[in-house]
């Protein structure tokens, strides 16, 4: 294998070239009604990767990154494999109605609304079917045991159908040419490009070698925080040689083991789609519910956490009244509920309290909530910190403010 030059990227990251190159890799932004899944952090199971490592011209990170921001692929279609190791317990089905922010049978009451049949991702093993022919046509199926949900994005038309329940959903965007272009979500193009969002002097990216994925050879991108006191171990994104689309996307914790998040092609064709692809009438005696609001109009709702990967400071954005404590992979975001009271069954007791670890400090008293890549920390006065950030930087962000 040629040998490869290992570079901090930091600076090249921080290019205008490359930065115009990442708005151009998130020009499609999901359909808004979808946004929330990429938003609750979802994480893949590990795609099957090739054996035998192949033998590419050596590249620099600068240059892959480049690379990455001229891809063009417009058009694609294949296999994803999901699976979420977040390290939360079994609540359920608790865990994936706090990740869409409903409590359990909330929503206009179909379960085919892309807000809550979604967020299934959060948690297990899935495999989804996704294509796409630029900017305005792309779908995505969620295969279940004797049973598909498809969310297709057809020009201003956002079909869901679940075939267990018969049931449809649709929306109109008036505006979907221009706001709600999107491939599919939970692609590792997804979020290959929230992540690169995160490469600043905070962080070092090298290339880390080449492997096979669904067949193609790719390159390793490796990003690391420089940081102490992140959660964040590493991030590596298998990029695509000819093409420079990501076929693979990891993201593991800085206590080891398997991978929170892992986005990976098990096969991927970068062919045309046939027309009919994206075709949807809602079968004879379907339940229709149509959204009158549209995805745009719950837009602000599923903003909190559209870039994971550096912790407080994205999270933060959606959130209403939010500030940040910090920089970069140790940011915190911290905001009040106006409780008054902490946890409703209070931070010391009760089923919620029994879940977290009490703690204290300069803030005084409340209760972390720990996963294997966030922590969130609810004090007895109603005050929230959450990030992507170690329990002791959690403390320290409440005590210090900085």
């Amino acid at each position: 294998m040629a040998p490869y030059e290992s570079d901090d990227a930091a600076g090249a990251a921080r290019d205008e070239d490359a930065r115009s190159g990442r708005r151009k890799a998130a020009r499609y932004a999901v359909p808004v009604a979808v946004v929330g899944v990429a938003a609750a952090t979802i994480g893949l199971v590990p795609a099957l990767a090739d054996s035998g490592d192949p033998d590419l011209p050596r590249i620099s990170a600068q240059q892959l990154i480049e690379k990455m921001a001229k891809s063009d692929t417009q058009q694609l279609s294949g296999t994803v494999k999901i699976n979420t190791d977040l390290g939360l317990p079994d609540l359920g089905g608790l865990e994936n109605s706090l990740a869409s922010g409903a409590a359990p049978g909330s929503g206009d009451g179909s379960s085919a609304d892309p807000q809550s049949k979604l967020t299934e991702l959060v948690s297990g093993s899935h495999t989804l079917r996704v294509a796409a022919d630029g900017p305005d046509r792309q779908k995505l199926s969620l295969l279940e045991r004797g049973a598909e949900y498809s969310l297709i994005h057809d020009g201003k038309d956002v079909w869901g159908y679940d075939s267990k329940s018969n049931e449809v959903y649709h929306s109109t965007a008036a505006d979907s040419g221009q706001d709600h272009r999107a491939k599919p979500p939970a692609t590792p193009e997804d979020f290959a490009g929230e992540a690169l969002k995160s490469v600043d002097d905070t962080t070092s990216v090298t290339v880390d070698g080449t492997m096979r994925v669904a067949g193609r050879d790719a390159y390793k991108l490796l990003i690391k925080p420089k940081q102490s006191g992140s959660m964040v171990g590493a991030i590596s994104i298998a990029v695509d040689a000819k093409t420079g689309t990501p076929l693979k996307f990891t993201l593991t914790p800085r206590s080891g083991g398997a991978a929170v998040l892992d986005a990976g092609f098990t096969q991927v064709s970068f062919a045309e789609p046939a027309a009919s692809t994206f075709d949807f009438t809602p079968p004879k005696g379907a339940k229709v519910t149509e959204d009158q609001d549209g995805p745009k109009g719950r837009e602000h709702a599923h903003r909190g956490g559209d870039d994971f990967g550096k912790g407080g400071e994205d999270f933060g954005k959606g959130l209403d009244g939010a500030t940040v404590i910090g920089k970069g992979w140790t940011s915190v975001a911290t905001f009040d509920t106006g409780a008054g009271g902490g946890l409703p069954t209070g931070s010391q007791g009760g089923f919620l309290g029994s879940l977290g670890e009490q703690v204290s400090g300069k803030f005084g008293k409340g209760t972390v909530f720990s996963t294997r890549l966030v922590n969130a920390l609810i004090t007895d006065d109603g005050k929230v910190y959450a990030g992507a950030v170690t329990k002791e930087a959690l403390v320290k962000a409440a005590d210090t403010g900085k």
